[in-house]
């Protein structure tokens, strides 16, 4: 009778897990997309107390980015060799740990080093959750799953940036770190208590295409933050922009020759596949600078409070959201060709639009353009997303979400880098906020972000009349 109710027990726990795991890590993605957010609103205050002009704080968000892109790549090894169990706990902990060492730092170069560290946990916080849910659930069962893990993915720009600017104005920015260590801690008793400890068998891990690719991309970031933030000489920029350069290109030779490469090259045979992954790259420049630049420009441009400019910023998110319910039918009347060539343009024209933005701007005006933003920007993230992994194979389904991942991040994190290096060279020094220098200098900035958006409509050219996957394909993989 007693080992009848043991396994009884078991049974009832076992089931209690599996019904709590999509709610833990929805919890994680909510955490992951939360701090990508709320940050932006507080940059001009936490400029202010660690005595740095609000328009050279870019290294803090492309620290925290950049170490996401880099670290996504040994998340499923690590699960493998470790289970999802450790490297889950482990991540919330490094993620918790960053943050207080985020809110205890009084310089720059510390907050970029803790941003860092946060960076790492943040990196494996989604796929090793997202891989436990797909090995923990039956197949039939896994779009609704995954479907509803992604959904703190769209609060959490909702709610990211109000919060900021409340926390900022009502306490301080060192709240908007924080307020991370709670949810830290009862998510990680949760893991200890629902997390399967679920491990395979590790595929050899390519050290070699992983050191080539990290270094590639962590020496072109910081030879564009170089050029923005003026912290390192012209020539040495140069230097460092070519030996990444160097590095990328020595890990494509690499891996063309490598079996179990990092990113098999074979991904780029699929032609969707490489028009996909290349328009991200290119596209989410623009998308990826906006979040930086818009608080930005509320703040030290027009004058906005902390948490005006953080409540200006839903509509955004809102238009993103409703942009879901009319994406999926849209693409399959118009096909891929047309939506990405069409939204891509347009994309870049609404960036470009805020620089008719100015003193004079009517609030509701501004909230209307900020609107139509979010539903072309998730528009477009919607049918790049879909077009990339959609004609995958199982077999490489999951080493195409991986880059397709890493691509992202990258993206966003040069993106910023570019719009700093931008501001920097549009007169970024000054340090008189709300002058018409100032002004001046983010209009100009936001037509030239525009135009460079605008340019990955030649790349989504490349597609034949009726190319593609079937809309959704690739829905519960739509990071926007």
């Amino acid at each position: 009778m007693s080992r009848s109710a043991d396994a009884s027990s078991k049974a009832a726990h076992d089931a209690r897990s599996l019904r709590l795991l999509p709610w833990l890590v929805a919890i994680a993605f909510f955490m992951q997309t939360l701090d990508a957010t709320i940050l932006n609103t507080a940059l001009p205050s936490m400029a202010a107390d660690l005595h740095e002009s609000p328009l050279r704080m870019q290294s803090v968000v492309t620290a925290y980015l950049l170490t996401v892109a880099l670290f996504i790549p040994l998340s499923g090894w690590l699960a493998d060799r470790f289970g999802t169990k450790r490297v889950f706990l482990g991540a919330i902990v490094v993620f918790s740990l960053g943050s207080l060492t985020c809110a205890m730092s009084r310089s720059v170069p510390e907050l970029v080093a803790a941003r860092v560290l946060q960076g790492m946990g943040g990196a494996l916080l989604l796929p090793v959750g997202r891989l436990a849910v797909l090995r923990a659930f039956p197949r039939e069962q896994l779009l609704r799953v995954l479907a509803f893990v992604t959904i703190p993915g769209l609060v959490g720009p909702l709610v990211g940036p109000t919060l900021g600017g409340w926390l900022v104005e009502v306490a301080s920015w060192h709240w908007i770190f924080l307020i991370n260590l709670p949810v830290g801690l009862v998510g990680a008793l949760a893991t200890l208590r629902f997390m399967p400890a679920l491990r395979a068998v590790p595929q050899r891990f390519d050290g070699v295409g992983f050191a080539l690719f990290g270094a590639g991309m962590v020496t072109v970031s910081l030879a564009l933050q170089g050029l923005g933030e003026h912290a390192l000489s012209f020539a040495a920029s140069i230097v460092l922009l070519f030996a990444g350069l160097a590095c990328l290109a020595g890990y494509w030779l690499h891996a063309a020759r490598t079996e179990q490469a990092l990113f098999s090259m074979a991904l780029f045979r699929i032609p969707t596949f490489s028009v996909g992954i290349l328009g991200n790259l290119f596209a989410r420049l623009g998308s990826g600078a906006m979040p930086f630049l818009m608080p930005l420009f509320l703040q030290v441009g027009l004058g906005y409070s902390p948490s005006r400019a953080g409540l200006s910023m839903i509509p955004t998110a809102l238009g993103a959201m409703l942009s879901k319910t009319f994406a999926e039918p849209l693409i399959r009347r118009l096909g891929y060709r047309r939506t990405l060539v069409g939204n891509t343009l347009l994309l870049g024209l609404m960036i470009a639009s805020f620089a008719l933005a100015g003193h004079g701007t009517p609030h509701a005006l501004l909230l209307t353009q900020l609107g139509l933003f979010g539903i072309v920007n998730s528009l477009q993230f919607t049918a790049m997303n879909t077009l990339t992994l959609g004609d995958l194979e199982k077999e490489s389904a999951s080493s195409g979400n991986s880059l397709l991942s890493v691509v992202m991040q990258l993206s966003m994190s040069l993106g910023v880098a570019a719009a700093a290096a931008m501001l920097a060279a549009f007169g970024g020094h000054l340090q008189a906020q709300q002058s018409p220098d100032v002004v001046r200098t983010f209009r100009a900035t936001f037509v030239c972000v525009g135009m460079l958006s605008a340019l990955a409509a030649f790349i989504f050219a490349q597609l034949r009349e009726k190319e593609g996957p079937a809309p959704g394909a690739a829905s519960v993989s739509d990071q926007s």
